[in-house]
């Protein structure tokens, strides 16, 4: 069995504790049926999983002699300043703690991510060594598949479904390609450069979701939430530029950096009433124009 839950289970378990005793680390492991079988956690292998935690996350758990022995993660900041290792962390303790609670498997309720996440491995593959694939694609709208040669620059996870921003070879530019509407992926003999100081991060920075367009450019947004709806954004933003201009009680206005984007836009129409857009006035008159269609489909009832 790969110790990989184990480590897992030690810095979820650390994390949430702040501080805690090998004792307690221990007692807890035994309870851990599926894992530890019962039995406690050794110091010699409570010693190897820590080293083992280092090299390969880059995370430290030392030992505050004052005090009780008791052990903590120096460096948090290593995973919570890195979303990928956060979100990798945070979904292995999850399925760690899932295993644990099969006999709640009916009272326990989860969304089914649309299939695509299969190809994910051979385009991670090829990501490693900057390889091209070709891809047969079918949009939604065709009958049929139509096979391609790409480059894969990187893949994002957003509402439930993967995606792969690469450069089609063909047309010369990035485009983002579902998953779950690729039939299938093959690896080539060729290799291709990343554009010069390519940033995934950067390059989604401004905008919502997936929906990348040249043509609707960043702009200070404000948006006023309901005494409702106020507490969700609050604690879910919408976007990393989120930020709170002014909570007055019965509404609280943000403000966001993005491009207003189709993406955006269906989000802020998801929540009705009780988000209203205050700026610009282009986005409101936006809002206006799908509100008065979404009327005329209900106008008549």
């Amino acid at each position: 069995m790969t110790p990989l839950p184990n480590y897992i289970w030690l810095i979820d378990t650390i994390r949430r504790a702040g501080k805690i005793t090998h004792k307690e680390l221990s007692d807890l492991w035994r309870r851990k049926e599926n894992l530890s079988y019962g039995k406690p956690l050794h110091r010699a292998t409570f010693n190897h999983w820590r080293d083992a935690i280092a090299d390969q996350f880059g995370i430290d758990i030392e030992c505050q002699k004052t005090g009780g022995y008791l052990y903590y993660i120096a460096n948090p900041e290593n995973i919570d300043d890195n979303k990928l290792k956060k979100w990798m962390i945070d979904s292995l303790a999850i399925g760690n703690m899932l295993k644990d609670n099969l006999a709640l498997k009916d009272r326990i309720i989860i969304d089914e991510i649309p299939s695509g996440h299969d190809h994910l491995t051979t385009i991670f593959e090829a990501m490693k060594e900057n390889r091209v694939v070709d891809i047969t694609y079918r949009p939604f709208r065709k009958s049929h598949g139509y096979t391609f040669p790409v480059e894969p620059y990187a893949v994002k996870l957003f509402e439930n479904r993967w995606y792969v921003l690469a450069r089609n070879i063909d047309y010369g530019d990035l485009r983002i390609y579902g998953l779950d509407r690729i039939e299938n992926v093959a690896v080539t003999g060729n290799t291709f450069k990343l554009l010069n100081d390519f940033d995934a991060e950067k390059y989604f920075s401004t905008y919502f979701g997936i929906v990348v367009d040249g043509d609707v450019k960043p702009e200070r947004i404000v948006i006023r939430a309901n005494e409702d709806h106020k507490h969700y954004l609050k604690s879910l933003p919408l976007h990393h530029s989120q930020r709170l201009i002014e909570d007055c009680g019965e509404y609280a206005d943000f403000d966001l950096y993005l491009a207003p984007t189709y993406d955006f836009v269906m989000r802020l129409l998801h929540v009705g009433a009780m988000v209203e857009v205050i700026s610009p006035a282009s986005l409101r008159k936006t809002m206006k124009g799908w509100i008065s269609e979404m009327y005329e489909l209900y106008k008549n009832d």
